[in-house]
C-alpha cells in the first residue's frame, strides 16, 4: 500500500497550496472528497494493482469503525480507489501538528506550507 499512500501524499502536496482561506477542519474534505481522485475503471484497477484486497479490507474496517457499516460498493474499482484515497489522505493529514492546532481556524499560505512540510517528511 506504500505506492498508493505516496500517490495520495503527492496529490495533497500538489493541491494544498491552492487552499488558502479554507477552514482547517474542511481541508481533508476539499482535497479528497469534493472531486474524484481517480476517474475510470481501468485507471482505478491499475492504481490498486496487487493491493486491491488490502484496500477492500482497509475500507471495510474504516467504514465499520466510523459509520457502523460498510457502504462503499466494493465491486466498483473506481469507488474502492477513491474511498481508499480518502482514508489514506485522512491518515496523512492526521500527522500534521499545524493542522491539528489550527483545526477551528482558517488556514493561510504560511499554515499550508507548514502542513505540506510536515506531511512531506
Amino acid at each position: 500500500m506504500k505506492t498508493q499512500t505516496e500517490s495520495v501524499k503527492q496529490h495533497i502536496l500538489d493541491t494544498i497550496e491552492d487552499q488558502a482561506g479554507i477552514e482547517a477542519s474542511e481541508l481533508h474534505n476539499r482535497l479528497l472528497n469534493e472531486d474524484y481522485f481517480i476517474i475510470g475503471t481501468y485507471k482505478a484497477k491499475q492504481w490498486l494493482g496487487d493491493e486491491a484486497f488490502e484496500a477492500i479490507q482497509k475500507i471495510k474496517e474504516y467504514e465499520q469503525d466510523n459509520f457502523g457499516e460498510c457502504s462503499t460498493d466494493l465491486s466498483d474499482p473506481e469507488r474502492v480507489c477513491n474511498m481508499l484515497a480518502y482514508i489514506l489522505g485522512d491518515e496523512i493529514l492526521d500527522k500534521s501538528a499545524t493542522l491539528q492546532q489550527k483545526w477551528d481556524e482558517q488556514l493561510d499560505e504560511i499554515d499550508l506550507k507548514e502542513i505540506a512540510t510536515e506531511i512531506a517528511s
